[in-house]
């Protein structure tokens, strides 16, 4: 099943970030030595999804050698691989960030980030508090099993390729083409942005 997909921002209620706020990230800038730029995908479907959302975002944004550039809006999503209503729906944003960490170290905080907000790994598929993946490094490809790049089923998922194209319209998944282009093949069923909600830039 395809969905239709119209170019120009799938969310019409995403506004630009301040001026304020995007200087003071560039300044942040500064403090980074050739930084990569990465794309982080976040969900959660148990506890205060929102609140803990926000929580990822900020302990990224505290990490040494990471500036996160982008938030997008926040998407409510059935949850993948199970039976419809056997779980709680997710909330999932995507974070664009630069970073002067190799991604064999953001994936380590990514996984820090994800035990401080009591990620359990106790089934496949299974709900979860948090998750933060790393959907793609800078232009990297790679098939090691500990990290693959970019993430091995970005392409198909419209919870990471719709809030995505909101705060990069131009973005390209390595190996794999444009992002809008991507979500104009995969269904949008279950995924559905919520205006209501906000994450907010670390400032």
């Amino acid at each position: 099943m395809t969905a239709s997909f119209t170019r120009g921002p799938s969310d019409p209620t995403v506004q630009p970030v301040p001026a304020s706020v995007v200087e003071q990230v560039d300044a942040a800038d500064t403090t980074l030595s050739n930084p990569k730029r990465a794309v982080v995908a976040l969900g959660s479907n148990l506890g205060n999804r929102l609140e803990t959302l926000q929580g990822a975002i900020d302990a990224l944004e505290d990490t040494p050698g990471v500036r996160i550039k982008a938030v997008s809006p926040v998407y409510e999503t059935e949850p993948w691989g199970v039976e419809p209503g056997s779980q709680p729906t997710y909330y999932n944003a995507v974070v664009v960030l630069k970073t002067t960490l190799p991604p064999s170290s953001l994936l380590e905080r990514a996984h820090a980030v994800e035990e401080a907000f009591n990620r359990v790994r106790d089934e496949h598929w299974g709900p979860r508090t948090l998750d933060v993946d790393i959907v793609a490094y800078a232009d990297v490809i790679s098939h090691d099993p500990q990290l693959t790049l970019p993430h091995p089923r970005a392409h198909e998922r419209a919870f990471v390729l719709a809030p995505w194209y909101d705060v990069d319209p131009e973005a390209q998944l390595p190996g794999r083409g444009a992002v809008a282009e991507l979500l104009a093949l995969v269904t949008r069923h279950g995924v559905q942005a919520r205006a209501d909600l906000e994450l907010r830039l670390p400032e």
